[in-house]
């Protein structure tokens, strides 16, 4: 069982890129709906099977402990449409999308490059007032998607 003190120990991570993106990720995780991660495997590894993470949220904030369950080293265009549900994602082309974008701002991005796509549960909640009104994030998150022309069944319109 994780305690406060124990936390502190723990290893942090921040998902996204910027304070607004990484909020409204751990929030998807908060909610349930984010189980995966994926990040490029020219980084290095910051954590390993059975090990637990503290979630920070975009501010700093401690907010969630999560627990990695699975790490798949694979090329960024290998991603099942699955696997990318385990992100919270609507689908398959919104994550890609999203992932390009993303890494392309990191300084690389290519079908065949390598990622590391991890998946995890959610131990414990540390932060109240982040875990207090998780909905919200995802509900946003889901707007911006289908502005985006993302369906529900996740193909652009």
């Amino acid at each position: 069982m994780t305690t406060p003190a124990d936390w502190r120990k723990m290893k942090q991570l921040r998902f996204g890129d910027s304070p607004e993106l990484s909020s409204r990720l751990v929030a998807q995780v908060i909610a349930g709906v984010k189980t995966a991660t994926c990040s490029a495997a020219s980084e290095v590894l910051e954590t390993c099977v059975g090990e637990q993470q503290v979630v920070l949220s975009g501010g700093g904030v401690p907010v969630a402990v999560i627990g990695t369950l699975t790490l798949e080293v694979l090329p960024l265009a290998d991603v099942t449409p699955a696997q990318a549900a385990l992100e919270g994602d609507l689908s398959h082309s919104y994550w890609r999308n999203a992932h390009t974008d993303y890494f392309t701002r990191e300084g690389a991005c290519a079908p065949a490059m390598q990622v590391i796509f991890e998946t995890f549960r959610m131990v414990k909640t540390l932060d109240a007032a982040s875990a207090a009104h998780p909905n919200e994030h995802v509900q946003a998150e889901r707007a911006q998607a289908h502005a985006a022309g993302y369906t529900a069944l996740g193909e652009v319109a």
